[in-house]
Formats: C-alpha cells, structure tokens, sequence
C-alpha cells in the first residue's frame, strides 16, 4: 500500500462519528489522505441548502481531527482540474454519497472506492441537521 494517495469529498458540516469513521476508512486505504471540502457556493446549488458551518470553519474543523494529510478547499468551477491537482490514486465515497461527477468519469483518474456505513440511522448529517433545527 505505499505510496497511495486516497482522496475523499464532503461537505462535513455537523462532524460526526460517521464522518470520522469514513476519514480513518479512507486513511486505510492508503498512506496520505487528501480531504476536499465542498465549498459554500456548491452546497447551497447541489444540496438546496446552507451549510451551518462556513467553509473556513469547516476546513478548520477537519484540519484539528488531524486524520487527514492534508486538507484542501474543493474547487467553486470544474472538479477534475481540482482531482488531477491531487493526483489520487483512490478516491473513496461514502456508501451513500452521489458523486458530483460520473463515476466514470472520477474513474478516468483514480480507482473508486464505496466506504461502510457507520450507524447511518443515527450518524447522518440530515438527520442530525434536522434533529438541531428542532
């Protein structure tokens, strides 16, 4: 395994223990773990919704888990110059995350992976975000 590069992408807005089990899931496929964290302008188009937390804040936030290598602000245009840049050898995605990009076409740059779930049916930002809006 060395040598490899593991990308992963979110939003990672509420931290939870699902996200800090898809991060260590991610850091074993490999031996450097870039995290890609969803700019603010990308949430609200793709997901219809604003983060709780800025995009700073949540960068931050992934930075002191300190899992990651390193830890990136995704790109607010075209997502494959951003990819290449990292040069991943395998992006990993949540079991239930859609990819912002075809498969085939994340597949054209690194081997994809599909993670475990972590206990979705208490740990997922959804519900957690719907649960603190109550």
């Amino acid at each position: 395994m060395s040598g490899k590069r593991v990308m992963v992408f979110g939003v990672f807005d509420l931290l939870h223990p699902g996200h800090v089990s898809f991060l260590k899931q991610a850091k074993k496929l490999g031996n450097f773990l870039v995290v890609s964290v969803a700019r603010d302008v990308n949430v609200k188009r793709v997901k219809k919704i604003r983060p709780v937390f800025s995009e700073k804040k949540r960068l931050k936030n992934l930075k002191d888990l300190k899992i990651a290598d390193k830890v990136v602000m995704g790109s607010v245009g075209d997502p494959i110059g951003h990819i290449k840049k990292e040069k991943p050898d395998i992006i990993a995605l949540g079991y239930d995350q859609d990819s912002y990009l075809p498969i085939g076409e994340l597949q054209k740059t690194a081997r994809v992976v599909r993670l475990r779930p972590f206990k979705p049916e208490i740990f997922k930002s959804s519900k957690l975000r719907h649960a603190k809006s109550n």
